[in-house]
């Protein structure tokens, strides 16, 4: 068994990541197993505080979805509307509720990606 202790520095983390690594082919049930589910909670834990990465806002989420399938404007315009879709992707126009709808059932975007908030351009 592993001497598992919290992790408190980057130096902490570092080695928690080469303990993890070394623990990886783990037979389920065995001591080693568990190390390796402790020590996932514990850099879990450190990655959420120190290294924190924010979720993007939602039209860049779509665009994500959009590149990662091979999807086009013409395609969220199928479900947002023409005009809509490039008012949307543009940031012109935010996202409202029959659109997010739209999308989650459509495309099975989690809807936690979809109702964070997120700056529009100002057109003068």
């Amino acid at each position: 068994m592993t001497n598992i202790t919290p992790i408190r520095t980057e130096a902490d983390y570092e080695a928690a990541l080469e303990a993890i690594e070394q623990l990886m082919l783990a037979e389920p049930g065995s001591p080693e197993a568990d190390d390796l589910e402790v020590l996932s909670t514990l850099i879990a834990a450190y990655e959420d505080k120190h290294h924190h990465i924010d979720a993007p806002d939602p039209i860049e989420a779509i665009k994500f979805h959009m590149e990662q399938r091979g999807l086009v404007r013409r395609d969220f315009a199928e479900i947002v509307g023409q005009n809509r879709a490039t008012e949307l992707l543009q940031k012109r126009r935010k996202l409202n509720l029959n659109n997010i709808r739209a999308i989650v059932t459509k495309w099975q975007i989690p809807i936690e990606a979809l109702i964070t908030d997120y700056q529009t351009k100002n057109h003068a």
